[in-house]
């Protein structure tokens, strides 16, 4: 585990803000859980549930919820928000590393990039890109012609922008992502499928992450569009002519089929999956694992999951459900004769 040089409690407050109890001469070089973490380290307590461990941590200081705070006599950081302020640690706690500006000897650069830019081994640059300040491009890339990347944006190895895309600033892509793949687009013609060239883009936010091995496809007609702050986990697969708005997040292995558009601060969880042509209305919740089929025009939580059960359990009440039309049939008729029976009593 990388350590840093460390940081007095007080300074962070400086830097971070919170209300700062105890000792703020303190020094913490790294961040770890309440259950794991030892001298030298800042836990924090963002679930009610783990609050007993409080009184057993071995941490030398916590950041806590203002209601948990005299539940500890360790110097501490009060916030209300102590998950969001515990990331905010970890990350002065542990800076990136920033490689250095150049391009490598054994890179492919057919574009003029800014002295700032970090171009790293076998990677290849198209015609016509441009570069903000200080892009940093891991080894093994792939940046197509007429490719436009913002101010401080990194992508690590293996990356694959295809032409014409457009990648805002601070962008992070993990390793392997495709920006701008064909997306799935065929005619049927007799027994045969045509292909349909794609000629859209995608176009992509400032303050954009997208997981390793991620795919965004361009649009056939209209651009794909990433709007800022969007967060893509891993193995995410974003098909032609899709929308997602701004500080939406999606959990791996999702799966949004095309022209589909999704509304600002959503969140997809793992594995769910999003039909074509359909609109989701900003603030929707999709639970894991959930079958979107319809357009959902209302904010709230929603939930597709068959409740997990014992699997003879499972099986029965499976059985149930699929009388469910039967049985309602059944009630409509025995309610229209008994309607029939008070008329005539």
């Amino acid at each position: 585990m990388y350590v840093s040089a460390g940081l007095r409690l007080d300074e962070i407050v400086t830097r971070l803000g919170g209300e700062l109890q105890g000792d703020g001469s303190v020094v913490v070089t790294q961040v770890g859980s309440l259950l794991s973490a030892g001298k030298g380290q800042i836990a924090f307590l963002a679930n009610p549930k783990y609050r007993s461990q409080l009184q057993t941590t071995l941490a030398t200081a916590v950041i806590v919820p203002p209601q948990f705070a005299a539940e500890t006599a360790l110097p501490r950081i009060v916030d209300a928000n102590s998950y969001a302020y515990y990331a905010r640690v970890v990350a002065l706690l542990n800076p990136p590393v920033k490689r250095r500006p150049g391009v490598h000897a054994g890179a492919v650069v057919h574009s003029e990039l800014p002295l700032s830019a970090s171009i790293g081994d076998n990677v290849v640059i198209g015609e016509g890109a441009r570069f903000g300040e200080r892009v940093t491009v891991y080894p093994g890339c792939v940046i197509g012609d007429q490719v436009s990347i913002g101010d401080d944006s990194v992508l690590y190895p293996n990356v694959v922008v295809h032409d014409r895309c457009v990648i805002g600033k601070r962008a992070i892509i993990q390793a392997g992502a495709v920006i701008g793949g064909d997306g799935f687009g065929f005619a049927k013609d007799g027994e045969r499928w045509v292909k349909i060239p794609q000629i859209g883009r995608v176009l992509i936010g400032d303050d954009v992450e997208i997981g390793a091995n991620t795919s965004i496809d361009r649009g056939a007609l209209d651009d794909t569009l990433i709007g800022n702050g969007v967060k893509l986990d891993n193995q995410i697969q974003i098909a032609h002519n899709c929308s997602i708005g701004d500080h939406s997040a999606l959990a791996g292995c999702v799966g949004i089929a095309g022209s589909t558009k999704i509304g600002r601060r959503c969140t997809i969880g793992g594995a769910g999956m999003i039909s074509g042509h359909l609109e989701l209305a900003d603030d929707v919740h999709i639970s894991g694992g959930t079958l979107v089929g319809k357009s959902l025009p209302k904010p709230g939580q929603y939930t597709g999951v068959f409740p997990l059960d014992a699997h003879k359990e499972w099986l029965h009440n499976a059985a149930q459900v699929r009388r469910l039309a039967k049985l309602a049939e059944r009630v409509a008729e025995l309610e229209k004769k008994l309607e029939l029976m008070e008329k005539t009593s």
